[in-house]
């Protein structure tokens, strides 16, 4: 993996792979292009009654890439329900790169000046690939996740790409479509001018209220 990094990296996302690993201290690295792919249709995310009340409350301050690298950490951890990750150390410094690029990002929930819950992913013109979230507080990472889909409306995205489907992302819409129809989607979204930073940032920007506003109307 030497010669392997951001440049190579997009080019991977570009075509429809993705990099993982088999174990957190396994330092060997593989890509995948599944024959199932899930993703989360921008005009059908679905925020359920209690987490939109609890996003409309604002129990936490929402910061934009300002400690990737900690939250691409706490992804990492072992945690309850979740004894082993695939994310290791070759692949924390490619994502890194990718951020120290402009390419990837973190949307971060904060309490305080602590660190609570959050995601990272990856963004390609049209099209935006979300890699792992965390959670240290009730709701911090599907909070996160409201405040990431509101973004990607604002920026002009079209996929959102969650790469896998779970229960639990099923529960925001999301959907698993064949390998073909995911190539289709991702070479539209490549096509597609979008900016992650056109959301205004800072204080009182962003807001829940605003966020779920946004969800709304590209319903």
């Amino acid at each position: 993996m030497d010669d392997f990094g951001a440049r190579e990296l997009l080019a991977c996302y570009a075509r429809g792979v993705f990099p993982m690993a088999d174990a957190r201290d396994d330092a060997r690295v593989f890509l995948i292009d599944p024959e199932r792919r899930g993703v989360i249709p921008l005009d059908a995310f679905h925020v359920g009654r209690r987490l939109a009340r609890t996003v409309r409350q604002a129990p936490f301050e929402i910061r934009i890439d300002t400690a990737f690298s900690q939250v691409v950490a706490a992804c990492a951890e072992a945690g309850p329900g979740r004894l082993e990750t695939w994310i290791n150390g070759p692949i924390e410094r490619l994502y890194s790169q990718l951020h120290a690029a402009g390419y990837a990002h973190s949307v971060e929930c904060w309490l305080a000046d602590e660190l609570v819950g959050g995601l990272y992913g990856v963004a390609l013109e049209g099209a935006f690939f979300g890699e792992s979230m965390f959670s240290r507080r009730t709701d911090a990472s599907k909070v996160a996740l409201v405040h990431l889909v509101a973004r990607l409306i604002a920026g002009g995205f079209t996929l959102l790409d969650t790469q896998f489907q779970t229960e639990h992302l099923a529960r925001f819409g999301a959907q698993e479509i064949s390998r073909r129809e995911y190539h289709r989607r991702l070479a539209r979204a490549l096509q597609a001018p979008a900016a992650f930073h056109r959301l205004a940032t800072g204080p009182g920007a962003g807001c829940g209220a605003a966020a779920l506003q946004l969800i709304t109307q590209a319903s």
